[in-house]
């Protein structure tokens, strides 16, 4: 009776199985990742809301989504997968060629129209600290310097204009020493995961209650940020390297909740209110952000095609995160340039007299500020795509090759 060949047991060579596993992780690494869609939608509300926000002021939209913890958590995220694929200082350079020239365009037109605006060195100590502290405009290792109480333009813009340029740079700022700290991170995660995620919390415990003190208020808001949004940071980087899938799956949901009413509880303490809200409260921003982003991460399903409901609303969502760092840039501009054409309403009689409401009410200005927005995304835009070494495109909703440049 003949026997067929693929009926005979076969050997595995001692080791091959493990080769055989190394050869699949590097042929994984190869291939392109998929985008996440879920971490794409959890950033396109982040920077609505983040829009959302700065327009209205209202103190509970920072608690029903806390943007920023989920900004910084998603670019944790991407950064420890990138170094998990390519050396660290290839991954630093590349992420600071993406951050930096948006950075540098703004400051362009930024800086100069301050200039001509009559700002310059400050009559407060040496005039080449002023000088010197331009340099931040180039490399954000702090808070980039700017012009406050300039005249407005032509009765267009109002006098916050140039505020509205400098203060959202706290958050390239912080982006930036989070990605230099990077591969000290997660070589610290990984030698002791929850010891790290909970070290920026202490910190920023510490600098609370006045157990650490820092010279300098540079040095101190760098520190306040690190204590206030390092363990989102840190969440990030944990989801990837997949820390939070061996935690049980009851601990999320029992341990999140009871650590972000500790933090509404100290924020209730603080005088919390319209204009002094969890931006202002950065231990308690530490706690509410650290839960919610933890109980979103422990959801992260994990979409590598749309939900049904969700198709309709591809394009937008790639639009806005095709255009982050644009928009979050410009959106402050283009919020003081409406609001102050939308005060010239006031001159016009019958507005004044049978539609006081709509001068007095943000609502018909968020549809202003959008169009604004988009008008940047379409003469600012660009510069991303040259910083990621893409072909310009003046509206990357993901049609392919649509508008380009």
């Amino acid at each position: 009776m003949s026997t067929h060949h693929s009926d005979l047991p076969t050997r595995t060579p001692p080791g091959a199985g493990r080769e055989t596993e190394e050869a699949e992780a590097r042929e994984k690494q190869r291939k392109p990742a998929s985008r996440d869609r879920y971490f794409d939608l959890l950033r396109a509300v982040a920077l609505f809301r983040v829009v959302f926000y700065h327009l209205m002021g209202w103190a509970w939209l920072p608690v029903v989504f806390p943007s920023m913890g989920v900004m910084f958590a998603l670019a944790g995220n991407l950064m420890a997968r990138s170094l998990r694929r390519r050396p660290a200082i290839d991954v630093v350079r590349g992420r600071l060629r993406r951050l930096l020239p948006p950075l540098w365009l703004l400051g362009a037109v930024g800086v100069t129209g301050m200039l001509l605006g009559g700002w310059g060195p400050s009559e407060e100590g040496h005039p080449v600290w002023w000088w010197l502290h331009l340099a931040f405009w180039i490399l954000p290792v702090s808070e980039p310097p700017y012009g406050e109480g300039l005249p407005g333009i032509h009765g267009l813009i109002g006098e916050d204009w140039a505020v509205a340029v400098g203060v959202p740079l706290w958050y390239l700022r912080a982006y930036l020493w989070f990605v230099l700290l990077s591969p000290l991170l997660l070589r610290a995660l990984r030698a002791a995961p929850w010891p790290t995620i909970l070290s920026p919390v202490a910190l920023s415990a510490a600098l609370e209650s006045g157990v650490l003190t820092v010279p300098g208020w540079r040095l101190e808001s760098a520190l306040t940020d690190l204590g206030a949004f390092g363990a989102c940071w840190l969440l990030g980087m944990a989801h990837q390297e997949g820390v939070l899938r061996r935690l049980p799956r009851y601990v999320v949901p029992s341990l999140a909740p009871v650590v972000a009413c500790l933090g509404l509880w100290y924020a209730s303490t603080q005088d919390f209110k319209e204009g002094h809200d969890l931006d202002d409260m950065p231990f308690a921003q530490s706690l509410w952000s650290f839960a919610a982003v933890l109980l979103l991460l422990h959801l992260s399903p994990a979409w590598q095609e749309w939900p049904r409901r969700l198709r309709r609303w591809d394009r937008l969502i790639t639009l806005l995160n095709s255009r982050a760092v644009t928009i979050y840039l410009w959106h402050t501009v283009c919020i003081v340039v409406v609001e102050s054409l939308w005060d010239r309403l006031w001159s016009v009689g019958f507005l004044e007299t049978d539609a006081h409401w709509m001068l007095v009410s943000p609502w018909p200005q968020l549809p202003a500020v959008w169009l604004l927005t988009a008008g940047c995304v379409v003469c600012f835009g660009w510069v991303e795509d040259l910083a990621a070494g893409r072909h310009p495109r003046l509206w990357p909703d993901g049609r392919p090759g649509a508008h380009r440049a």
